[in-house]
């Protein structure tokens, strides 16, 4: 099955009005603003999105716009997050979704029920059968409690062609490694959910990164992929390294939205239960952003 993603992914923040509604002319000005910086493909509907605060209409018209918008700049993959904690729901919106202008499927590792790594396997199992798209796995654990094994992982990889990869955001390097030697084959891509981690998989021969530092600065964090020289790439990475930080410390997207607030991109608004970066926070910010 077609494997076009690799490299930089953005996973978009869904920027709201002050009154807490989908800000859609500040997406299409961050869609823009990604996709001019040289990234290589567009990540909508994850957690960094607010995804679990969206309505089912505002995720297909979100879907809808960002497709649109894309067409008319560079056309770039497009990777939708279709996940959760009920196997037969993530089935039923697979196959109710129109998956014109859409590459793939980020579908994260089920949350709270705390399944087995046989249960784990089953669910991705419906999921591919379901899916006419490809899918990328998503094994976050800091966010859903439980962490897919490496060799769960590998055995998806092996049973499915339509299961192209998985975004690890395990926060170690290495599962990242042990997914790298032990993958069926490199059409299977390791990318990092950690930008932090970023150029360390660069290092050992990984895929690639879905970043959220990202939508703050595409064209620099994109260098740390594209460009040939080691030392660029170092200095690029310690550069953000403060950033990076400063961005997870209230959790995410709450530093990321407040970042783009302070670069003029967007209103620096939330749906509840996440809110706004302390003022403790956006003052850290808005030095460090300064310092760029």
């Amino acid at each position: 099955m077609k494997n076009n993603i690799s490299g930089v992914g953005i996973a978009l923040v869904t920027p709201f009005t002050i009154s807490g509604e989908v800000d859609y002319d500040a997406l299409a000005k961050l869609i823009n603003h990604v996709s001019d910086g040289g990234v290589d493909y567009l990540v909508a509907l994850g957690t960094t999105a607010e995804t679990p605060t969206l309505t089912y209409e505002e995720k297909k018209e979100i879907i809808t716009f960002i497709i649109d918008v894309n067409s008319k700049n560079r056309s770039l993959p497009i990777v939708i997050g279709i996940g959760g904690n009920c196997t037969r729901n993530i089935v039923d919106e697979i196959q109710k979704t129109d998956f014109t202008g859409i590459d793939a499927i980020l579908s994260v590792v089920p949350y709270y029920n705390k399944p087995s790594q046989i249960g784990i396997y089953e669910h991705y199992k419906a999921i591919a059968n379901a899916s006419p798209v490809p899918i990328i796995l998503y094994n976050v654990p800091s966010r859903t409690g439980v962490s897919m094994s490496v060799d769960t992982t590998l055995k998806l990889a092996t049973d499915f062609d339509n299961i192209i990869g998985v975004k690890e955001a395990s926060g170690t390097i290495v599962n990242m490694a042990n997914l790298l030697k032990w993958r069926p084959n490199s059409d299977f891509k390791v990318i990092s959910g950690d930008d932090s981690l970023a150029l360390e998989l660069k290092k050992i021969g990984g895929d690639g990164v879905i970043s959220v530092v990202g939508n703050l600065y595409p064209d620099k964090f994109s260098k740390i992929f594209t460009s040939e020289s080691s030392s660029e790439q170092e200095s690029i990475n310690n550069s953000l390294t403060e950033i990076i930080e400063a961005l997870f410390a209230e959790g995410n997207p709450t530093g990321i939205k407040a970042a783009l607030a302070i670069g003029g991109m967007m209103s620096n608004t939330l749906r509840l239960p996440l809110v706004s970066a302390t003022d403790e926070l956006t003052e850290k910010l808005t030095k460090l952003i300064s310092l760029k």
